[in-house]
């Protein structure tokens, strides 16, 4: 699940660690983001995507609890320049859950150009990160939910805040896919994750990481610095019976000492079921939120650290950040992000 490159691991093999996931409308088109490979802890020992790996979309339609569209995208070795060729193929159906499927080859292209066909462009690269939080607050909130503790906010001062995340750098590949693809029509609803996997020894494809909602990795499991909880290898559709009694348990236990709710245990439910499966709602054609009220997609621009630590705390969290602190890090225009 969703975390920046700050652990031992993960510095070892950024290229395979998804830091965020977005998805947003276009002009006439649905956005998809796919961030992978920081060096917010200063180191970025592998540039680039992960030659012979895959990064996947995977979308749902209509709520159900398999995905019937993959965009697959995966990397040859790096040139002299540094770029890669890339492919991109599209699985429908039930293949769209088979790694063994090929799928049909959409585009062709390399890293740091747009390449598109059809209805579908793509564009893959080093970029300036957007994601902004100050991490000092990220502890606050993490000592609370490893404690089954009121979060002590006494000492933060949301107006002396600093983006964390400020100069810092990831790998992204954008995917723009228009309204005319009969899945993804105005008014489709859909859910949207993505994953990262590698071939095995025995011939199949093992999954790395997987990414739905933001900060679900930094904020219940945070100490899982090898990432070997099984959270990152199961199907998004098992996450309620594998994980919800234990999040939403986490999260009572907080609301509990904080005495913000007169039904903690009831409220940690409702904020499992929120938050699984972990995928991203959004309404095709719509404009995207993060946001305290509802999820649908989520912009570049979203303050999605202080949704989700008000969340799991069922108080006000001010991040002290608003989204003018990575203003100059998104565009108007496709690819919506900024390459380095």
């Amino acid at each position: 699940m969703s975390h920046h490159l700050d652990t031992p691991l993960a510095a070892q093999s950024g290229q395979l660690y998804l830091d965020d996931l977005y998805v947003f409308p276009g002009e006439t088109s649905t956005v998809l983001v796919m961030d992978v490979n920081s060096d917010v802890n200063g180191l970025h020992s592998e540039p680039g995507f992960r030659p012979g790996a895959r990064y996947e979309f995977k979308l749902h339609s209509g709520g159900a609890d398999f995905e019937t569209l993959t965009y697959r995208v995966s990397f040859g070795e790096a040139e002299s320049a540094g770029q890669q060729a890339l492919q991109l193929h599209a699985l429908t159906g039930d293949q769209a859950r088979e790694d063994s499927a090929a799928g049909e080859l959409i585009v062709e292209g390399r890293t740091g150009e747009a390449a598109s066909t059809g209805d579908i462009r793509i564009w893959a690269g080093r970029i300036g990160d957007s994601f902004y939080i100050d991490l000092s607050l990220l502890a606050i909130v993490n000592a609370a939910v490893a404690g089954g503790t009121a979060p002590d906010l006494s000492a933060w001062r949301p107006q002396d805040a600093k983006n964390s995340f400020s100069g810092t750098t990831v790998d992204s590949i954008v995917l723009e896919i228009s309204h005319k693809h009969p899945e993804l029509r105005p008014g489709s609803r859909i859910g949207v994750w993505s994953a990262t996997k590698l071939a095995t020894d025995a011939g199949g494809w093992r999954q790395i990481n997987r990414a739905g909602h933001p900060m679900m990795w930094p904020i219940f499991w945070p100490s899982d610095t090898d990432f070997s909880d099984p959270a990152n290898l199961r199907h998004p559709s098992e996450d309620l019976s594998a994980a919800g009694e234990w999040v939403a348990g986490q999260v009572a236990a907080v609301v509990s000492a904080s005495g913000t709710s007169d039904d903690p245990q009831g409220y940690g439910l409702t904020v499992a079921r929120r938050l699984f499966p972990d995928v991203l709602p959004y309404v095709v054609g719509t404009p995207a939120t993060y946001g305290f009220a509802a999820f649908n997609g989520r912009t570049l621009a979203d303050n999605a650290p202080e949704v989700m630590l008000s969340l799991v705390t069922n108080t006000a969290v001010p991040s002290g950040l608003t989204p003018s602190v990575a203003g100059h890090l998104r565009d108007a225009k496709f690819p919506y992000v900024v390459p380095k």
